[in-house]
């Protein structure tokens, strides 16, 4: 396993949670017993779905990777969240057969890439309207007082090696200790966000010049279907 730099932004808030898993993981424990908690199993087959198995058992499987390091490291640090997002998936309307429905896509989009964001009223409105400029250059200053965490453990694995294109997708909330997930939910809800572009996050954003990039710091467009998380915005 890569060792993250808990000195990124991203990782540091993983640190505490991550330091005795690490260590058993450099003693040779699999990935379900280095994270230390009863929640976590191997990964094997399962007689019902994967989410339906978690709320029925209140057991993960976790398989020997990073993806499923990162996702158990989510757990450990905001059980209560990993927990709502469970039920959520569990508790949504059914959909066609070979779809998810809508919450669950917005669901599955928060669990892979998401992103919890503690911001004043005008950096929410320039991230919704995706307007680049004003977001992570006239408003600048004001991040200053938002405040924010990677709960998607797609993201966080892809941060291992981080590169310009790697995009959130923003849950809005009022407090990151208790963030409240709404009950009802479309991908339309999470605005995309480059997350190498938050000031302070990545010394190349310090440039003006590193958002003229349109491959990554693209004008809104219309989606028939989710954007896929943790690629690109």
């Amino acid at each position: 396993m890569v060792l993250p730099d808990w000195a990124q932004p991203w990782f540091a808030p993983y640190r505490d949670v991550a330091a005795p898993v690490f260590e058993r993981l450099a003693g040779g424990a699999p990935v379900h017993e280095a994270l230390g908690h009863q929640r976590f199993e191997p990964a094997g087959s399962l007689a019902l779905g994967y989410e339906q198995h978690v709320a029925a058992t209140g057991r993960v499987p976790t398989r020997d990777n990073a993806h499923d390091l990162f996702n158990g490291l989510v757990w450990l640090r905001n059980p209560a969240f990993k927990t709502a997002l469970n039920r959520a998936h569990v508790a949504a309307p059914p959909a066609p057969p070979g779809q998810r429905g809508p919450l669950r896509d917005a669901l599955t989009l928060l669990d892979e890439s998401g992103l919890l964001l503690v911001a004043p009223p005008g950096l929410r409105q320039a991230l919704g309207e995706r307007d680049w400029v004003a977001l992570f250059l006239t408003h600048r200053e004001l991040w200053r007082g938002a405040r924010m965490l990677v709960v998607g453990h797609a993201l966080l694995e892809k941060l291992l090696a981080p590169r310009k294109p790697l995009c959130a997708r923003v849950l809005l909330v009022d407090d990151l200790r208790e963030p409240r997930l709404p009950a009802a939910l479309v991908p339309a809800d999470l605005p995309p966000l480059p997350v190498l572009g938050i000031p302070g996050w990545w010394a190349p954003n310090a440039s003006r010049e590193f958002y003229a990039d349109d491959r990554v710091f693209r004008k809104p467009r219309l989606a028939s279907a989710p954007a896929l998380g943790g690629v690109a915005c």
